[in-house]
């Protein structure tokens, strides 16, 4: 084939450019605040300490003209790991201090208001995690074979009169999904197809595999916990920060300034 002359080649890439999507504009968080998002803790109530103490420890330097520090907690505080009660003891006593916070819903809190509120109906919370949870609050779970309605019964009657003060009103007053300047800060992902104060409760806190692999725009960049990732993710569509705590050792945060996103991990790592 002969080469291209100067002119069809310009031409060709002309018309390359022309089917080329353009680079979305880049989400900016509100002007004059930082804010943090924090991924999925269940029940890591150690790592929650340091993420705290970090945050408390720079949250004068992270003051801006517009406020303190924004923190927003993404869901899934509790199940799997050993101190669910420890975390929420700590997420009511308002910390970290000197910052502002949300505390959003995730899929495993939505599941142990379902026992509360119906334990037959909600019984596969304990295979979800939930027997951790019932155990950090001094509740024994039912036995794995052979209990009956009653027994169920029982053991929601008994961790709801084991709940400290404040715990069951912090679960039931967590928020939905979160909106701060070009954001969406949500527990698992959003149907692109519906608009952010349409999203459902399924979408919200239990979307996975078609939000993760859809290349669909939404009007915000959307910020998640709920699927675990060794590294934190971050493009222009989406922004992953479960590095999967209980397991891992690991719980993350995303920090956020004008366009500007990076992540402060803190670690206990099990020893070898």
């Amino acid at each position: 084939m002969p080469p291209l002359d100067a002119g069809r080649y310009t031409k060709r890439m002309e018309l390359l450019r022309m089917f080329e999507r353009p680079a979305p504009p880049a989400a900016y968080f509100p002007a004059d605040r930082v804010g943090f998002a924090i991924g999925d803790i269940h029940g890591r109530a150690d790592l929650l300490a340091d993420m705290i103490a970090m945050l408390e420890a720079r949250a004068s330097e992270d003051t801006r003209a517009g406020g303190p520090p924004l923190v927003i907690f993404l869901g899934d505080y509790v199940d799997r790991g050993p101190d669910s009660k420890g975390v929420i003891d700590l997420l009511v006593a308002g910390r970290p201090f000197g910052c502002n916070r949300h505390y959003l819903k995730g899929n495993h809190e939505q599941s142990m208001l379902g026992f509360l509120d119906d334990p037959m109906a909600h019984r596969a919370w304990l295979l979800q995690g939930g027997a951790e949870t019932l155990l950090s609050y001094g509740v024994q779970p039912p036995p794995p074979v052979g209990a009956e309605e009653h027994d169920w019964i029982g053991v929601a009657q008994h961790l709801r009169a084991c709940l400290p003060a404040g715990h069951y009103e912090f679960l039931q007053g967590l928020e939905r999904y979160v909106e701060l300047g070009d954001y969406a800060f949500v527990h698992a992902g959003v149907d692109a197809g519906r608009r952010l104060e349409e999203q459902t409760d399924q979408d919200l806190f239990w979307a996975r595999g078609a939000f993760i692999a859809s290349k669909r725009p939404f009007s915000h960049r959307v910020v998640h916990g709920h699927t675990p990732v060794d590294q934190p993710y971050a493009d222009s569509r989406r922004i992953a920060v479960d590095t999967g705590a209980y397991a891992s050792g690991i719980l993350t945060a995303a920090r956020f300034e004008g366009d500007q996103v990076s992540f402060l991990p803190v670690s206990r790592r099990p020893r070898s």
